[in-house]
């Protein structure tokens, strides 16, 4: 049987906003800058490395905080119920993003990091690289899922009930799955530190991004929390600009002496990207699933929540390790691939949707 059905005439698709399309040249700008201010006024990064409290640095917290929050916002936990409608493209996505992804990233990064790019990465850093793709792919993505699922007009109820889903399971599967891993990798795991990230980056948020949504619905209804969705967009993303500007500060030294560490660090992460929305999307063909479920099923199962990657990765190894760089650049190559998996599940509709 076929699974097309008769296609309704479809909105057009809306455009990314200025600062997702050129995400990727705000990110290597920020790189630049990251690393020239880093190299010039070493001084006054050192003392913002210093502000730590409980091994947490405490402008990154806040920066973190202004990039998860109003990401946070946009999930409504109510959607919960509507899991049954589309169980096949939920069991799909669910079972990638948390039996599929961390497990295949933690093997691209021993083949690649550890085994085949070893001569040229630097000794002392290689299992602070693996564990930052680990964390990397630990997490689905929260946000950028709702601009893939646009692009391609995927089923918005779906994708909103698949985040709230990730998000749930998130609260109390992060931590260990990345200790798992990390200890599979023979990486010591500070699990006091690694639980303090999940209460500080995931269940805080959470309940502060739920609190203020009410707040919001009962002031004013839908119109009130897309209009404060609007305003805070631009907060989030320039927040995650200042995050990498510090990052790179303290990076700066490491990339000009070994610039090839970028290019290898993205090759296991855009292979990750690739290999999870291909077996997304074929499973969901399989089972008989709608494209419009397909597609953002295929999205949600290859993105990573960078930005929580990024706090963990710093919480636990540190402004000035492998694990960090190994996060921001999954921020780098994250635009780009994604908009190239956009593009083949809209082209490969018609082979999708074939008998």
């Amino acid at each position: 049987m076929s699974i097309a059905t008769k296609a309704a005439p479809r909105p057009a698709r809306p455009a990314l906003g200025t600062f997702e399309r050129y995400l990727t040249l705000w990110v290597a700008l920020c790189i630049v800058a990251g690393i020239v201010l880093g190299r010039q006024l070493p001084t006054p990064f050192r003392a913002l490395g210093r502000m730590t409290v409980a091994e947490v640095n405490i402008p990154v917290a806040v920066l973190i905080w202004l990039m998860i929050v109003p990401m946070l916002i946009k999930v409504d936990f109510g959607a919960l119920h509507r899991v049954a409608e589309q169980w096949r493209g939920i069991a799909v996505t669910v079972g990638i993003n948390w039996l599929v992804k961390p497990f295949s990233m933690a093997v691209l990064g021993w083949l690649c990091v550890g085994w085949l790019f070893r001569p040229w990465l630097p000794a002392g850093q290689i299992d602070s690289y693996i564990a930052g793709l680990i964390l990397l792919a630990a997490a689905p993505c929260t946000a950028m899922v709702f601009v893939w699922s646009n692009l391609s007009d995927g089923e918005p109820n779906f994708t909103l009930t698949q985040v709230a889903l990730n998000d749930t399971i998130m609260v109390f599967a992060f931590a260990p799955i990345v200790g798992l891993l990390l200890g599979l990798s023979s990486i010591t795991v500070p699990w006091q530190t690694l639980f303090l990230s999940v209460v500080l980056y995931i269940v805080v948020p959470v309940i502060a991004a739920q609190l203020w949504r009410r707040a919001l619905l009962a002031k004013g209804g839908e119109p009130t929390l897309a209009a404060t969705l609007r305003r805070l967009q631009p907060v989030s993303l320039v927040a995650l600009l200042a995050t990498l500007v510090l990052l790179f500060g303290f990076q700066g030294e490491e990339i000009v002496r070994q610039p090839l560490v970028i290019v290898l660090l993205a090759i296991p992460i855009v292979i990750q990207v690739y290999l999870n929305a291909g077996i997304a999307y074929a499973l969901n063909r399989a089972l008989g699933v709608p494209h419009n479920v397909a597609c953002p099923s295929a999205l949600i199962g290859a993105s990573n929540f960078f930005e929580l990657a990024v706090a963990a990765a710093i919480a636990l190894f540190g402004f000035q390790s492998g694990a960090a760089l190994a996060t921001v650049v999954g921020v780098l190559v994250e635009v780009p691939v994604m908009l190239s998996v956009v593009r083949l599940v809209l082209w490969s509709r018609a082979w999708y949707e074939r008998a």
